[in-house]
């Protein structure tokens, strides 16, 4: 009576079992089996690699031999079988268990010294064979990472384009990216926040689940998006070649957030100026309602009695500032006119301009191979080189950024903040309270309360706009200071005081009427 058998058959990839590799194994095993009169009651097949321990099919075929199902096991060769040591030890205890382990190619005997030698010796080629297999495989892949290319499968907001291709940008998910990154440099989200959101945009898993928290903390902490790969393994960083989603400025915001030098925190009260008040004793000033009326506090040891209305934060120091920046259809007139000029005149000198450029990036590839050298060296440690390496990589990146940018691009763009400070104070009086404060954010930085004084400092160019003066006569409209109109010569200085941006400048609040701010505001 023929014994009965189990078959195993294996290949490394889905891709081969599609293929001539499974069907040779399986007639090989057929054909030995007919030859020795041995009955196959069961097949199994993997598709995937024995590299490492945990096959399924492989596991779920010992747990039934070591039950006693059949007599043995039919496999085509050693290297079929396992290809790492832990599953060679698993195919010797079945034998010294007595179970037959049949190949189909070799017809090895198992229960026999020589036998048993000849196929450890053969296991241990296959586990060198793959080991080598696997460094050339790493070599090939790092030889691409070098060269500006990503192997591996595209990180979310990019499409894989096939192998030795870079990764393309995703229509649909590669905007949703830039928000994230956008959201979070907000200062408004947490990443639990975050994702919840994302998943409103829909930024989702392929279940349509939101992010893990995870998955969105690895999203926001990989350079991958401005341009850069990294080895997260060792550490490495290399420059793509692939199209960046996101600006340098806004991930530099975003790690320093993730790091923990700004903390965002959960909002639970929509003051107009919450969190945007600072005193002198570094604590921010906390909004509280009293009596209908909404004021500012601070609650540190030594500023009892420091306190800010609403009211007179708004009147006494907001609507003059936003006034100051509101311009005449004359005014802006002049200014367009001006910007035409000086783009023409910038394009005259475009060539000293990227001469410059060009003179500071060959400067920081310098530096690199000086970097390289010293590790090679053996001068530095790999961990400083590749920190020092990521450094000037990305100074690399903001140089090219403004490279690009050229005259047309950051006039333009002066033209532009003209125009949004001009329609500030307008779109402030018509918005909410959460629009508000986003009208101030976009136009400065905190607030700073001190010697009963509040101060601001106002955000490039918009340091430079307010600095008016103030006209002398004419009656005050919506309760703040009118201000004179500039003459065009006025204006083209102030244009080209803008090419260097404003390093401090902080402006402090000027009362309707010349009156003087109050350091408190008494409620009714």
């Amino acid at each position: 009576m023929n014994k009965h058998y189990f078959a195993y058959i294996r290949v490394s990839t889905k891709k081969q079992g599609n293929g001539a590799s499974l069907t040779e194994q399986r007639a090989a095993i057929d054909a030995f089996a007919r030859t020795h009169g041995l009955n196959i009651v069961e097949w199994y097949c993997e598709l995937r690699t024995a590299a490492k321990a945990g096959r399924r099919e492989f596991a779920k075929m010992l747990r039934e031999l070591k039950r006693g199902r059949v007599a043995g096991v039919i496999i085509h060769k050693v290297d079929r079988s396992a290809r790492n040591g832990r599953d060679w030890v698993e195919i010797g205890e079945l034998v010294d268990r007595g179970i037959e382990v049949r190949f189909a190619h070799d017809d090895l005997d198992l229960t026999t010294r020589g036998g048993r030698l000849t196929a450890d010796l053969q296991a241990v080629i296959a586990a060198d064979f793959i080991r080598n297999n696997r460094e050339e495989v790493k070599k090939c892949m790092y030889g691409w990472v070098k060269q500006g290319y990503y192997p591996w499968p595209a990180p979310p907001g990019y499409l894989n384009q096939g192998k030795r291709r870079l990764k393309a940008v995703d229509p649909v998910r590669g905007p949703l990216v830039v928000k994230a990154f956008a959201l979070y440099a907000s200062g408004h989200h947490s990443v639990e926040s975050l994702r919840h959101e994302l998943r409103r945009l829909g930024l989702t898993t392929s279940r349509g689940l939101p992010l893990s928290r995870d998955a969105v903390s690895k999203l926001l902490r990989n350079p991958f998006y401005i341009g850069i790969i990294r080895i997260r393994r060792t550490g490495a960083s290399y420059e793509g070649k692939h199209p960046a989603l996101v600006a340098r400025r806004i991930f530099d915001r975003v790690q320093a957030l993730l790091d923990g030098r700004v903390v965002p925190r959960s909002e639970m009260h929509e003051f107009k100026f919450r969190r945007l008040i600072r005193c002198s004793c570094g604590r921010t000033l906390t909004g509280e309602r009293q009596k209908g009326r909404v004021y500012y506090r601070c609650h540190g040891r030594t500023c009892h009695g420091v306190s800010l209305g609403e009211a007179q934060i708004e009147q006494g120091f907001v609507l003059p500032f936003l006034a100051a920046l509101e311009m005449d259809e004359g005014e802006m007139g002049d200014i367009r006119a001006i910007v035409a000029d000086l783009i023409a005149k910038e394009r005259s000198d475009e060539t000293e301009r990227l001469e410059r450029f060009e003179r500071d990036l060959e400067t920081v590839a310098t530096r690199l191979d000086r970097l390289t050298d010293a590790l090679l060296d053996g001068l530095i440690e790999r961990d400083v080189f590749e920190s020092r390496k990521e450094r000037l990589l990305s100074e690399r990146g903001h140089l090219l950024d403004a490279k690009t940018e050229g005259p047309d691009f950051f006039w333009t763009r002066m033209l532009t903040e003209f125009e949004r400070g001009n329609v500030a104070l307008n779109q402030y009086i018509s918005a909410d309270e959460a629009e508000k404060r986003k009208i101030l954010m976009t136009l400065g930085s905190n607030f700073l309360f001190e010697r009963n004084e509040l101060v601001f400092s106002p955000s490039f160019p918009f340091s430079h706009v307010a600095k008016r003066p103030e006209r002398l006569n004419g009656g005050p409209a919506r309760a703040y200071v009118r201000t004179a109109r500039r003459t065009k010569a006025e204006l083209e200085a102030l244009l080209l005081s803008l090419t260097v941006p404003d390093r401090g400048g902080a402006v402090a609040p000027s009362a309707p009427h010349g009156e003087r701010p109050r350091s408190s505001e008494r409620g009714g």
